[in-house]
């Protein structure tokens, strides 16, 4: 039931967001030279690797300066990048994700393989389910950049305090994840976003 709801929903919305998309398009090309999508390689279901689409935020080859975004205004967010992110409509090509079943919109956030290489056995029983476009973590920590951004060691930070919690939460969802929760999860994600 939740992949079939996965499906029909995610194909919705890829129809429905189609003209946002040309727009947030234009603009990431008007702004800055480089790819509108962004692809980067997570860790899914079964430990297995895909590759996760963003709308592109941040300049090209940002990712050579480190991993972890540190705070509204890092220097390699583009202008509209600015905004894209602090909507999280970076997020929405995710869609594509959910619809060829290597996402759910609901589910622990995909991990690049260097977070998942540290996870305890334990923590490993996250990859027991699809990843997901939004989950109780992140809504939770919808301030993350924030604080790494606060941190004197922002990898140091995530990895010992953030990851850890993050991961804690979505342990939790996994042994009670249900069709009722992801939707009311879903709802309290969109009231996030239009709280900002």
């Amino acid at each position: 039931m939740k992949r079939t709801f996965d499906v029909i929903m995610s194909g919705l919305g890829l129809l429905c967001l189609s003209p946002l998309f040309l727009v947030l398009a234009v603009w990431i090309k008007c702004d800055s030279p480089g790819p509108v999508f962004y692809r980067q390689t997570r860790v899914g279901r079964g430990n297995r690797d895909f590759r996760l689409f963003k709308f592109r935020s941040m300049r090209p080859d940002s990712d050579r300066l480190g991993l972890i975004t540190i705070g509204g205004h890092d220097p390699r967010v583009t202008r509209s990048g600015y905004y894209i992110r602090k909507y999280k409509l970076d997020e929405f090509p995710q869609l594509i994700n959910v619809f060829l079943g290597d996402m759910s919109l609901v589910g622990p956030r995909p991990e690049v393989r260097k977070y998942v290489d540290l996870y305890t056995p334990e923590q490993m029983r996250v990859l027991d389910v699809r990843p997901g476009i939004t989950s109780l973590a992140s809504i939770r920590y919808c301030n993350e950049n924030d604080i790494l951004a606060a941190a004197d060691d922002p990898d140091r930070a995530y990895i010992e305090q953030v990851m850890p919690d993050k991961l804690a939460i979505d342990l939790e969802y996994v042994g009670k994840a249900n069709l009722r929760s992801d939707i009311a999860l879903i709802f309290s994600t969109f009231r996030e976003i239009i709280a900002k």
